[in-house]
């Protein structure tokens, strides 16, 4: 089936059991509304931030509501890191393509002098620390991890130039324990560990996200209270269940989503955990 026909049957924006949900709908609990707002106010002096936790919590879709917040904050330059797994020449090219500056990875001084100057005048002209946020930044190695710490600061370590965001699972924050790394684990200023979500956190997701989509009518009562009994606390369970639901039942064309439809489907074949 195709999406136009599936989103018609039910009244539907957009899918919402899709990764692709419009930044503006994506369900904000209090807590990462908390450190949202956090490293907002981090971008005047610069710094540090860490958000992890297990997979399905939601970290890459914070870091995107966080991109979101901060480009609808006039003067600030947000750099999104694509490719974290680079080795050190790589990085300095994909750091000079961010912040629109031409270096030559081969002259790794240069780059340094180069980057740090384009930053300090941007701070001058607007008072905001330019952004570098960084999904998946477990997979960073260990000298590019260090070459950001080294890059953003200034004045023997008494000025940052740069507001950096890195958002891995738990492996990431277990790496700061390493001697090579621990300088730069000490220098987080704002923290966000993610955990698994409660019944009602939960109930509360699947209530926003179901009004955001226009179909609040699509599921029952009993069927969202089952599948968060089965989702573990983690929304991408969650949201895998309840799309393969959402696909079953428009291939049935059944008028709303119940619980005797998931009793058919995971019945025999339990949704994984």
């Amino acid at each position: 089936m195709n999406d136009k026909k599936l989103l018609s049957l039910y009244g539907l924006k957009w899918n919402p059991f899709l990764p692709s949900i419009p930044v503006e709908d994506l369900w904000v609990p209090p807590a990462i509304d908390s450190f949202l707002f956090r490293v907002e106010n981090l971008v005047m002096d610069g710094g540090f931030a860490l958000v992890c936790g297990e997979p399905g919590l939601g970290k890459s879709k914070n870091l995107q509501m966080l991109a979101h917040r901060l480009e609808r904050i006039g003067d600030v330059v947000v750099g999104v890191m694509e490719r974290p797994q680079s080795n050190l020449s790589d990085f300095y090219r994909e750091m000079g393509t961010l912040f629109g500056v031409d270096l030559s990875p081969s002259n790794r001084y240069g780059g340094f002098k180069a980057l740090r100057e384009r930053w300090k005048n941007h701070i001058e002209s607007t008072l905001f620390r330019p952004v570098l946020l960084i999904d998946e930044a477990q997979e960073m190695l260990t000298p590019c991890l260090n070459e950001i710490r080294l890059l953003g600061s200034d004045h023997f370590d008494s000025t940052c130039l740069l507001t950096s965001v890195l958002c891995g699972d738990m492996r990431l924050p277990e790496r700061f324990r390493n001697t090579a790394l621990v300088s730069l684990g000490t220098r987080m200023r704002v923290r966000m560990k993610l955990q698994p979500y409660s019944r009602d956190d939960l109930l509360n997701y699947l209530d926003h996200i179901l009004s955001h989509a226009g179909a609040s009518h699509l599921m029952t009562k009993t069927l969202m209270q089952t599948l968060v009994e089965h989702a573990a606390g983690n929304l991408r369970v969650l949201s895998t269940m309840a799309a393969e639901l959402l696909t079953e039942g428009a291939r049935k064309e059944v008028s709303q989503l119940d619980e005797k439809l998931f009793l058919e489907m995971f019945s025999r074949h339990p949704p994984a955990r």
